[in-house]
């Protein structure tokens, strides 16, 4: 699968299909240190080839260990990504990157669910602990968070405390991609924090 990956190829997003459902737990921690995540049969983990994220090689060791263990499964390239081309000095801050999501969303935006992906698994812990007031959490195969913002009440941080965690991580050079992956506006919650998302199959 490696050999026929562009040439130019910087990250490659893998789903390992496991049929049984008694060796699947086995299968997901064998491949801890790639951060696997679950979904159905499938786990969804992803390599990259310049520090992103586990390395072609860790993805060969964690996949000889399920081979140790007789582990059966299905292997399948999801998708690829080219390298980033730009330099890291000319990324703009994550502070910079919130305030020009924020100026984009329409004025009456009431929630949105969001993605921080760090571009080193290296700052996971700091990042994790650094993001704590946003209450992040893991999803998916990819080094970094998900996370809820209200704007004025409602489930999940402030725009104003989401800019300053995001600032406490440019403060330590811990670099990222920012993106917005649902957004609700104008919502008026009663009796309840706000509106849920399902994504994969629970609530966000």
């Amino acid at each position: 699968m490696e050999r026929g990956l562009p040439e130019n190829w910087g990250d490659a997003r893998l789903s390992l299909t496991i049929a049984d459902e008694s060796r699947r737990d086995l299968a997901a921690a064998l491949l801890g240190p790639l951060a696997p995540a679950r979904a159905g049969q499938q786990i969804r983990f992803f390599a990259a080839r310049h520090g992103a994220g586990p390395s072609p090689q860790a993805v060969l060791r964690a996949l000889g260990r399920l081979d140790r263990e007789r582990i059966a499964g299905t292997l399948e390239l999801v998708a690829t990504g080219e390298p980033e081309l730009r330099p890291e000095t000319a990324r703009e801050t994550l502070a910079a990157s919130w305030d020009a999501t924020v100026a984009a969303l329409p004025a009456d935006w009431s929630d949105l669910y969001a993605e921080l992906e760090l571009f080193s698994t290296d700052h996971l812990e700091r990042g994790a602990l650094l993001l704590a007031p946003l209450n992040p959490s893991r999803y998916g195969g990819r080094p970094g968070f998900r996370f809820r913002a209200a704007r004025s009440f409602g489930y999940g941080a402030s725009p104003q405390m989401v800019r300053r965690c995001l600032e406490r991580l440019d403060e330590e050079g811990i670099r990222g991609r920012l993106e917005v992956l649902r957004v609700i506006s104008g919502s008026r919650p009663v009796a309840t924090q706000g509106p849920v998302w399902r994504v994969g199959g629970r609530a966000v």
